[in-house]
């Protein structure tokens, strides 16, 4: 019996839910540093005024030095705030006491930060549960990312250690492709079109 590309996608992200929970802490903690290096020293990171980052879970990369350090160059930082299942918006936060524990526990930004519109946004850096060279992700399964960024024109970098990477991806039409894919192995650069 063939399995529906869906099946496919959850069967995926047990593999690397698994995985994952074996990758040793200085691993995690030293890729983590690379990461944040590399973005640091992205064009796209310099020029950008206005910037888009998740707050990452235990199990993903941890983003809140870079946030932090986002802030002490000056730029706007928009964290995702979950409105409603597979809905987000984005709001600004002036410092990391801004963020609470939210939907799912994950850190989100204060309901009276305000909102920071997608046209205004100039780099997104985006979770991913794996992803591969081709800037394809599979996310959580919650669709929240890919309606978010369905109409973005912002430049989009998934992050993502290279243990968790994997070569192909179940993809379905609404799935959306990343122009940069960083790991601590450095910085792949894709044109969505491919």
């Amino acid at each position: 019996m063939t399995r529906t590309v869906s099946e496919e996608k959850k069967a995926l992200r047990r593999q690397v839910k698994e995985r994952v929970a074996q990758l040793p802490k200085d691993y995690c903690q030293k890729s983590d540093a690379a990461i944040r290096a590399y973005v640091l020293s992205l064009p796209e990171y310099q020029q950008a005024h206005r910037i888009f980052c998740y707050a990452g879970t235990p199990s993903e990369i941890q983003t809140l030095p870079l946030i932090a350090q986002m802030l002490s160059d000056g730029k706007e930082v928009g964290v995702p705030y979950c409105i409603s299942l597979g809905k987000m918006e984005v709001r600004q936060i002036r410092s990391l006491s801004d963020l609470k524990p939210g939907r799912y526990g994950i850190l989100a930004p204060d309901t009276t930060c305000p909102v920071m519109a997608a046209h205004t946004i100039d780099l997104g850096l985006i979770p991913c549960c794996t992803c591969n060279e081709k800037g394809q992700r599979l996310g959580y399964g919650g669709g929240f990312y890919d309606i978010y960024l369905h109409d973005s024109h912002f430049a989009r970098a998934v992050l993502c250690r290279h243990q968790v990477m994997t070569g192909q991806i179940p993809m379905e039409d609404h799935d959306e492709r990343m122009d940069l894919v960083i790991s601590e192995k450095g910085v792949i650069r894709i044109s969505r079109q491919e």
